[in-house]
């Protein structure tokens, strides 16, 4: 309220101070003077007290999503072992996920496997367990009854290497 009165003031007071200034007599020329340094006091007093009201840190609250338990990414496999099942093997990290989304397409002998560890279940792929033993990943991919293929990196195009014992 008090900016208020001060704004209307600085309307009515400052046109008319100007005006007495230009046309008025001595007197009416020092109080429009007087007037005229009351206004800008009253402003710059008015400016001090605004800017002691706002706060000095303000807290700014949002909405902050929660920390992943482990790391999405795409693991490169190093390892495929075919028989009944197909056993993918990579290295593991430190906050390895306990799911992977594995895709595995059939081309032939060639058997084309996209692996992508992920926290949750997954959408439309195949989501299976993967286990952590040492410093090593494994997933087992169940498969169809068909010998004879080959394990293929999909995003590569790279055969993966037999495990070595």
């Amino acid at each position: 309220m008090l900016a208020l009165s001060l704004g209307v003031a600085w309307l009515l007071l400052g046109p008319l101070s100007l005006w007495l200034l230009v046309k008025g007599s001595t007197t009416e020329r020092v109080g429009a003077i007087v007037t005229l340094a009351l206004l800008e006091g009253g402003t710059i007093v008015m400016n001090q007290v605004a800017q002691d009201a706002i706060p000095e840190h303000s807290v700014v609250s949002h909405d902050v999503s929660p920390t992943p338990a482990c790391d999405a990414r795409t693991p490169a496999p190093r390892s495929a072992r075919v028989g009944r099942a197909l056993v993918l093997a990579w290295p593991a990290v430190r906050r390895e996920c306990g799911t992977a989304e594995v895709t595995v397409r059939s081309k032939g002998r060639r058997l084309l496997v996209w692996v992508r560890t992920v926290e949750g279940p997954g959408d439309r792929r195949t989501v299976l367990p993967v286990r952590v033993k040492g410093d090593m990943a494994r997933v087992t991919v169940p498969l169809p009854d068909k010998s004879g293929r080959i394990a293929v990196d999909g995003r590569s195009g790279r055969r993966i290497p037999a495990p070595t014992t």
